[in-house]
């Protein structure tokens, strides 16, 4: 991707101070070619917000599949994430998952909706995470449904606790997901143990679709890294953001 086009990018910080987790947190916000305060935009959400803008390139991306690929413009959101306590964050055992949470939907998003001309509707916010991202991008559509019908999951790290929690839902018509899992996913070793990650999606592909959710899931040659998820993007994004 090496077209000017797609390389002029015009990428925000911002910071929001949140009572939830009693500290500053910090965002990235893409904005698309075009961009003008009068107009509004669908909005992606996306946990691990530097690594989905300087692994992902997920601002390049966006680009190039809204000058070129008919994907409507879109902003962006990437919120950073101390990887030191990123376990705690986004893992439902964790002992900061019930302050993030609440910080997102509590904080961050009417943070975003004030500043900026984002769609407010459900079906206008979309939520994307790798690994753990994954799992928290669920597990905030479950615990918000009001606020996030559409998921975007990339070797979501769905383990058992995360599992029981979306299993108890009984009714999930309302959530669209996105999956995709690499094949070389099978003895991932993470921070809290060694996993089968394609079986952890499928389980979790199963489990949701008998519960109504619209799920589209993939399986491909990939390892759990972002040279196999950056590659992946486009048609994540161009999923639920492709114009009509």
């Amino acid at each position: 991707m090496t077209d000017s086009r797609y390389l002029k990018r015009t990428i925000v910080k911002e910071e929001i101070e949140s009572r939830y987790l009693g500290e500053k947190r910090t965002l990235r916000i893409y904005l698309p070619p075009g961009y003008n305060e009068l107009l509004s935009y669908p909005v992606v959400y996306c946990q691990d917000g530097e690594e989905f803008f300087n692994f992902g390139r997920i601002a390049t991306t966006a680009n190039r599949i809204i000058l070129d690929e008919g994907a409507e413009p879109f902003i962006i959101v990437g919120v950073q994430v101390d990887v030191s306590v990123r376990t705690q964050e986004y893992a439902p055992f964790g002992d900061r998952f019930k302050a993030y949470t609440s910080c997102f939907a509590e904080e961050i998003i009417p943070y975003v909706e004030e500043k900026y001309p984002v769609r407010r509707s459900p079906q206008e916010r979309v939520l994307a995470g790798d690994s753990l991202g994954g799992s928290i991008s669920l597990h905030l559509a479950l615990l918000y449904p009001d606020l996030f019908t559409r998921v975007i999951s990339m070797s979501g790290a769905f383990y058992s606790a995360s599992q029981e929690i979306y299993a108890a839902a009984e009714d999930l018509s309302w959530l669209s997901i996105w999956m995709i899992v690499g094949l070389q996913e099978t003895a991932f070793e993470a921070d809290t143990g060694t996993y089968d990650f394609v079986q952890l999606n499928r389980d979790t592909r199963d489990l949701l679709e008998k519960r109504g959710a619209l799920v589209s899931y993939q399986e491909k040659d990939g390892h759990h890294q972002w040279g196999f998820w950056q590659n992946e993007l486009p048609e994540a994004l161009l999923y639920f953001l492709q114009e009509n």
